[in-house]
């Protein structure tokens, strides 16, 4: 996203789990996907630019709720795969493999929604202010993504983790720099919910791009701990993750 060798690394990585993810529980949680569109709060004619959108469980849940989506995504795969979990809403869903920066700039969307984007992205802010361009004023712009620990040492940690598990991780940003991040955007008006969850170490570390074997990222999980990035051993030898998302909703200024 601004950076090709980055837009290619992550297009091949997501092409080449793109199934994985689409089952993953923390992707496609129905009741999850239903508060993000209660956040998000909007009108049934709402057009909601979806970027980084997958495989359409986000877009789906959008247009089940009367909006139109465009979604854009660097995945071919994933793009697809969205076409195809989506033909059934017709016209009201489009889907298109590019990055967020080559689409037009006028102000043409109500929304914008990312989830679980901001990661992967070296510049954050420099993708929600894309966003923002494209949304006229008055409209939502929603950023959803997990986050890490305010103190930097923790921080380092969870983010060694997460490196050594998916080459194509950027940072995880923690919940303040996140709604800074989106005010310095210039979004106004902004609320954010935070929900915690949890995650199989097993399913997780496998939908990877891992840059180290299985068991040598299992030691180094069991050997820290951060707000974000919680071992908890199971009676049953496996082992999960106490984790948090925050939705983060802003307005463009009119």
């Amino acid at each position: 996203m601004g950076n090709e060798k980055a837009d290619r690394e992550l297009a091949s990585a997501f092409d080449a789990q793109a199934a994985r993810f689409e089952r993953a529980p923390v992707q496609s949680d129905p009741a999850a996907l239903g508060r993000l569109v209660a956040f998000a709060a909007l009108s049934r004619a709402a057009h909601v630019l979806d970027a980084g959108c997958g495989p359409g469980l986000v877009a789906e849940a959008l247009l089940s709720a009367g909006c139109a989506v465009t979604g854009v995504d660097l995945s071919e795969e994933m793009i697809r795969r969205a076409r195809e979990r989506c033909a059934r809403f017709g016209g009201r869903a489009r889907f298109e493999k590019c990055a967020l920066e080559d689409l037009p700039m006028a102000a043409v969307f109500d929304a914008a929604v990312s989830r679980f984007v901001v990661h992967h992205v070296p510049d954050p802010l420099a993708f929600l202010r894309s966003q923002v361009a494209r949304v006229r004023p008055g409209g939502i712009v929603l950023v959803y993504d997990h986050t890490t620990d305010p103190d930097p040492e923790r921080a380092r940690w969870h983010l060694a983790i997460e490196r050594a598990r998916d080459r194509t991780h950027a940072r995880n940003l923690t919940p303040g720099e996140l709604i800074d991040h989106c005010a310095r955007a210039g979004l106004v008006d902004l609320a954010l919910e935070e929900e915690p969850f949890e995650l199989d170490f097993d399913e997780w570390f496998d939908r990877g791009t891992p840059g180290m074997e299985k068991a040598e990222v299992r030691r180094m999980a069991e050997g820290g701990r951060a707000r974000g990035m919680e071992p908890i051993a199971r009676p049953d030898g496996g082992l999960s993750f106490r984790c948090y998302r925050e939705m983060v909703r802003g307005v463009r200024p009119r």
